[in-house]
């Protein structure tokens, strides 16, 4: 089976589809469609802002093996001190570039959870990738900076799509048979467990009730660096780096 996908941002920027067609369905994919509603939250984007973005919904055909990794590389850039995407879904066997767009160095890192990795230290205008074969999610941060911090979402499925400010999402999918599966990263595993539902999607398409997601009982952790060592005073990129940007 010959699987054609392309990832593209809608006209707000906000919300992060993936549209894939497969050659055994041409012209058969429909549309599933949604929102998330983001209770019981501490973070002040969801609780004062109603901003529920950053939630992903995917859909997995079960007993059907994985398509193959697309062989173009997806990016999570490092600019003005942030990483973006802050939550980057991508199906296993993909590789990610880390490119360095700030006028100081960084050092993107994971060393627990999903998939461990050191990118080391590495310039301003050069590029760092990882390929990322195992499933789950992984918790990215700075080794430098510790108040830089994304998520990488590793799937078994090429059926995903990351929720928009207003917690809307939508994908398009052949006809059939799936898993629906939502991943919050402030959300706790037992929440997330008991939001997965089979669901039948017609060639009409299928629009879903909202999903109410709590944030109830999820503790962030302070995280160390790349040592394991606690983060020394925030440096001073300007003295470090003349020219930096704060």
């Amino acid at each position: 089976m010959t699987w054609r996908s392309r990832i593209f941002f809608d006209l707000s920027g906000a919300a992060l589809v993936l549209a894939v067609a497969s050659a055994a369905w041409p012209g058969k994919a429909a549309e599933v469609s949604g929102a998330v509603q983001i209770r019981d939250s501490r973070a002040g984007t969801a609780a004062k802002r109603k901003d529920y973005s950053g939630a992903v919904i995917s859909l997995n055909p079960p007993g059907q093996p994985p398509p193959p990794a697309p062989a173009r590389h997806a990016v999570m850039e490092q600019r003005n001190k942030t990483f973006t995407p802050h939550v980057l879904p991508v199906l296993a066997g993909t590789t990610i570039d880390f490119p360095n767009f700030d006028p100081i160095f960084h050092n993107a890192f994971s060393r627990f959870s999903g998939q461990i990795f050191d990118v080391g230290l590495y310039p301003p205008g050069t590029t760092r990738s990882v390929r990322f074969g195992r499933t789950g999610a992984v918790r990215v941060f700075c080794n430098i900076h510790s108040d830089m911090t994304a998520v990488i979402l590793v799937l078994s499925t090429p059926y995903f799509a990351v929720t928009a400010r207003d917690g809307t999402f939508r994908l398009d999918v052949p006809p059939g048979t799936y898993d629906l599966n939502v991943f919050l990263e402030r959300a706790t595993d037992e929440t997330l467990e008991g939001l997965t539902r089979r669901v039948v999607v017609t060639p009409e398409g299928l629009k879903l009730p909202a999903i109410p997601i709590s944030e109830a009982g999820y503790l962030l952790a302070p995280h160390k660096n790349k040592y394991g060592q606690d983060y020394g005073p925030p440096p001073d990129d300007k003295v470090l780096y003349p020219g930096a940007r704060k």
